[in-house]
């Protein structure tokens, strides 16, 4: 009987041979990521020196600014002039600058871009369960995983520093995300590639790995963002005007306008941004779009480091009132880590946000879509839900205490994030098995805490001299 070879010659053998040609084995992989400490060894990684012509912070900042709606930006200096944890919080381009002269290893992921401990909570997977993971994507792109690793336990340290932790806390807090971080990624290293996909932090597994007190507190957390569904948040946001629903005005941070900053009709600006947006959704999505309507928008700020960025919440209706959407609109700008990378550019840097956060997030909001916008300056954003059951820890004194439990969840998302994108063996096989580049990392997050709280410092001086203006509220 003759004999058939599994897959017939191909015309075109090189096309064939990338499809047929065996990867590398997990040990193979693991063994390659283990041999790259001989080129960077995990103590270089904790070493933090300011260069000597290193770029003044705050010059960055104004220079960021500059493409901002200029009357927002004394709100933003405000909120980041709160504490060094929101200066970290909002500086993600100075990190960038500092992290690109520190050793990596070459080994690359869709990297946040932004990790600190505020970029994280819990919210709906399209089933409707509460899942754990990185909440913002505004500067997603390729890069080291070492940089999301780094800001990351360093946001811890300056985290529980403001929070009034001590020294031993701050150190158990940052050692937690980098040992949590080696130990998923192992677990990860061995799974097949479908389960590492479809991976998720449900609920169960979150709870299941704190302890006793830090699960009280996310129990608190979830109940709460449970009550964050649309119709709850109608009953928030909205309010009935002429038997219309209506979003609440807070001015200056929530503001009913008729015109862009730029003179174009609200209305016909809105209207040319949907046809755009729902362009880039897929086909199912686009049927379900189709069946809310525009009942109002109004601009809101948002966050810390985002703000002066044009950002809009949109109120759509469905069945009836009581079937509501909340979608909001968020400009976006190049990545920080765009200057140091070799990653390739987009045609719309919504879209680089969207197919990054679909990449690494574990449950990506349904309504994700993007565009660019008719203004002048031809702005490019991306849109998703709003506040769809999403909760966050509170970083004040009485949480400081779980602090290193809440890291562990930290570097759990993160090396999830880092699987889904990067090679988990050979990132399992460079991290190791021991506590050597959790001594390091310690040491750096404790560097970098202290050069914060210097850029802080010097935020601070620029405005009590008025070279930068400050919002006398900004809540």
């Amino acid at each position: 009987m003759k004999q058939h070879a599994p897959i017939e010659k191909s015309a075109d053998p090189k096309l064939l041979a990338r499809y047929t040609t065996p990867m590398p084995s997990v040990e193979e992989r693991k063994a390659a990521g283990k041999a790259l400490r001989d080129q960077v060894p995990h103590a270089e990684h904790a070493i933090y020196k300011a260069a000597p012509k290193r770029a003044d912070p705050v010059a960055l900042l104004i220079e960021q600014s500059k493409t901002r709606l200029q009357n927002l930006v004394p709100i933003r200096n405000a909120r980041m002039l709160a504490s060094p944890f929101a200066f970290l919080r909002g500086s993600a381009a100075a990190m960038a600058a500092d992290l690109a002269s520190t050793p990596v290893t070459g080994l690359t992921v869709q990297a946040n871009g932004d990790m600190h401990v505020a970029n994280f909570g819990t919210f709906a997977s399209a089933e409707r369960n509460l899942v754990f993971g990185i909440n913002d994507f505004d500067e997603t792109q390729t890069g080291p995983w070492e940089w999301d690793l780094k800001r990351l336990v360093a946001s811890a340290v300056v985290a529980v520093r403001f929070m009034g932790g001590d020294k031993v806390l701050c150190e158990d807090a940052a050692r937690a995300v980098v040992r949590s971080y080696r130990k998923r990624m192992r677990e990860y290293a061995e799974m097949g590639n479908l389960d590492v996909w479809y991976s998720r932090i449900d609920e169960a597994s979150l709870l299941a790995a704190l302890s006793p007190d830090a699960r009280k507190i996310a129990e608190k957390i979830m109940g709460k963002a449970r009550e964050r569904g649309h119709t709850q948040v109608l009953g928030k946001m909205a309010e009935l005007v002429d038997n219309q629903q209506r979003i609440v005005e807070a001015a200056p941070l929530i503001v009913r306008e008729t015109h862009t900053h730029d003179g174009h009709p609200i209305g016909e600006e809105i209207a040319i941004t949907l046809d755009r947006y729902v362009s880039s959704l897929p086909d199912d999505r686009k049927t379900l779009f189709a069946r809310y309507r525009l009942v109002d928008v109004a601009r809101k700020v948002v966050g810390v480091g985002s703000v002066g960025t044009r950002c809009w919440v949109l109120l759509l209706s469905g069945n009836s009132g009581d079937d509501p959407l909340f979608l909001q609109y968020k400009e976006a700008g190049a990545s920080a880590l765009a200057p140091y990378t070799k990653a390739p550019t987009w045609a719309c840097e919504g879209q680089r946000v969207v197919v990054g956060q679909r990449l690494i997030q574990g449950a990506p909001d349904i309504f994700l879509g993007w565009g660019i916008q008719k203004n002048s300056a031809g702005s490019h954003f991306y849109i998703r839900q709003l506040r769809d059951m999403k909760g966050g820890v509170e970083f004040d004194a009485k949480n400081v205490r779980s602090m290193p439990d809440y890291g562990k969840l930290c570097g759990w998302a993160l090396a999830l994030a880092h699987a889904k994108s990067g090679d988990p063996a050979a990132i399992a096989g460079y991290l190791g098995k021991s506590e050597s580049l959790d001594d390091a990392l310690a040491r750096f997050a404790f560097a970098y805490a202290d050069q914060t709280e210097r850029d802080f410092d010097a935020l601070s001086k620029a405005a009590k001299t008025k070279r930068i203006a400050v919002a006398q509220s900004a809540a």
